[in-house]
């Protein structure tokens, strides 16, 4: 059942630091995956009340908004993305109370708030889909195929292994490009359009800053639901367009959303989750009239070279030049192999992609527990995992590829529990201050030397690093959006300007001498000086004034 605040949600106020009307052009954004970040109850499942509770970490931090995955009721087979009421919290999360006094909290200490919402699909708890009738008005239905309709209506795939279609007692089939426990809705039904307007409006209303939109790629099926003639298709996520994802349709949901968000006051945001076939595609999502931000999954993707980083650096700002909007950023998300296991080369690899990534014009997105250095958790034992790929037969082990077709190479075999192992805080033991009741899936033991506590005004961590690079982003007039221009630089090493600053990164796995740029800002790993020269270790980045 819908809950109701039983006092006001304070107004939204405007975040800050105000770098100027377009907050998100340059917005620095920290994922929250609620359930591994805080745990205020001592159930081992994190909490909104254990986010309200660390606010004052994240503004210390210096990011500028908090997007919070999904929170909503539901029975929890996807980790929350399958939702069985969108305008409720689930009680493993709090209530909508909670949900209130964590907005009304972040506003009060100058952060925004993004939240989750998952228009391709429902959870089949959903009371549309419990309804036998109403289910067939609102969800993808189709007869079988052969004698008896004992076949699948195509041979469209899962995203999480097996067949993305599920027979009903009354011998049709319904769609799930997910689990079998999220029907995909149907998207030219005009109650789907009515419904999600009026949950956008709900939570907008509540002082939400704006949505992550999931699967925003999808929504839109072509028309007939063509066969695509051939299996594991999940592998070409991202890289053609297939009949149920990235159909040009989805544009004219996003404009509407577009022209809703335009509605409300403080530039609330739309950010989507896009899978593209190409940079030029995704794009698309980011018009004038459409989304504000659309994550750049192909910079996540890009291995540990100078070569094929500066591509698809200049093919994102490229792209998204040409329809005006801000390019993103992102190393790490709940999806993914967190990238100090992923880019091949430890923390020191992963520190410098963080200052690469931070250095460049526009928007970025961090992953919660990435400012503090964590790998993948990759020996997680088989009865702990949660990730519904695992259980549909381990389709993707060993293929180096996450649950939604995203690079993830190493780690743990592309099953995405691995990346959500709750955060360690402070103290000896697990859980590390994430709670008083232990954690739901199990932390390393090592990870004591990775918590805030251990890392907090220690100047070589990680913590310490990311806080000064978002310090130095903020005070810096020549980060965030901006113009860029490359220079001159050995094989190995980038070298590109800001306003007012340098940045130089040797993706070599040795010291590199460069002539001296002009004076050290900030590194990833200490830099030599030596008169007109300058070493710069392997697997590093320095950010210099010039």
């Amino acid at each position: 059942m819908t809950q109701e605040l039983t006092s006001p949600s304070p107004a939204p106020q405007a975040a800050g630091p105000d770098r100027g009307p377009q907050w998100w052009r340059d917005a620095v954004i920290y994922q929250v995956y609620v359930r591994s970040f805080a745990d205020s109850d001592g159930d081992g499942i994190g909490d909104l009340r254990g986010v309200r509770e660390r606010l004052p970490y994240l503004r210390d931090l210096g990011v500028d908004a908090v997007w919070l995955t999904p929170f909503y009721a539901s029975p929890q087979a996807d980790g929350g993305y399958d939702v069985a009421d969108y305008r409720a919290v689930d009680p493993l999360f709090g209530s909508l109370q909670d949900a209130g006094d964590l907005i009304g909290a972040a506003h009060e200490l100058g952060l925004r708030v993004i939240v989750d919402i998952v228009p391709n699909h429902t959870s089949d708890r959903h009371p549309w889909f419990q309804d036998p009738e109403l289910a067939r008005q609102r969800y993808v239905f189709r007869p079988g195929k052969g004698g008896q309709g004992e076949l699948p209506p195509n041979d469209w795939e899962s995203v999480f292994g097996g067949p993305a279609w599920t027979r009903t007692d009354r011998g049709d089939w319904y769609l799930h490009l997910f689990a079998p426990e999220q029907p995909d809705l149907d998207w030219e039904r005009p109650e789907v359009h009515e419904e999600f307007a009026a949950i956008m409006r709900f939570w907008l209303d509540l002082g939400v800053d704006g949505f992550r939109i999931d699967v925003a790629h999808g929504m839109v099926k072509a028309a007939g639901l063509p066969d695509i003639g051939h299996g594991e298709q999940a592998r070409l996520i991202g890289s053609q367009v297939l009949p149920f994802f990235d159909q040009d349709g989805v544009h004219a949901i996003h404009r509407t959303w577009r022209r809703l968000l335009d509605g409300y006051p403080g530039e609330r945001i739309g950010v989507a989750e896009a899978w593209a076939p190409s940079i030029e595609r995704l794009a698309l999502y980011v018009r004038p009239d459409e989304l504000h931000q659309a994550f750049n999954f192909q910079f996540l993707n890009t291995g540990w070279d100078a070569g094929a980083l500066r591509q698809v650096i200049d093919a994102s700002l490229t792209a998204t030049a040409s329809v005006g909007a801000p390019t993103t950023w992102v190393l790490s998300n709940h999806d993914v192999v967190r990238h100090t296991t992923r880019l091949g080369g430890g923390l020191d690899r992963a520190r410098a992609a963080t200052l690469l990534m931070l250095a460049l014009p526009g928007s970025a997105y961090l992953y919660q527990g990435e400012e503090l250095g964590l790998p993948e958790v990759t020996d997680l034992p088989d009865d702990v995992r949660q990730d519904p790929a695992f259980f549909r037969g381990g389709r993707f082990a060993g293929d180096g590829q996450g649950a939604d077709g995203c690079s993830g190479a190493s780690g743990q075999d592309g099953f995405r529990d691995g990346c959500r192992v709750p955060l360690p805080w402070s103290g000896e033991a697990p859980p590390y201050g994430f709670g008083h009741g232990g954690s739901w899936l199990p932390q390393p033991a090592g990870w004591h030397r990775l918590s805030v506590a251990a890392q907090t005004g220690d100047p070589s961590s990680t913590l310490e690093l990311y806080r000064t690079a978002l310090e130095l982003r903020r005070r810096l007039p020549g980060l965030g959006d901006g113009e860029m221009s490359w220079r001159p630089a050995p094989e190995g090493v980038l070298a590109f300007a800001r306003p007012g600053m340098l940045c130089t990164v040797n993706t070599l796995g040795r010291d590199t001498e460069l002539p001296l740029p002009g004076e050290p800002l900030l590194s990833s790993a200490p830099v030599a000086v030596d008169g007109g020269s300058a070493t710069v270790p392997g697997d590093s980045c320095t950010w210099w004034a010039i």
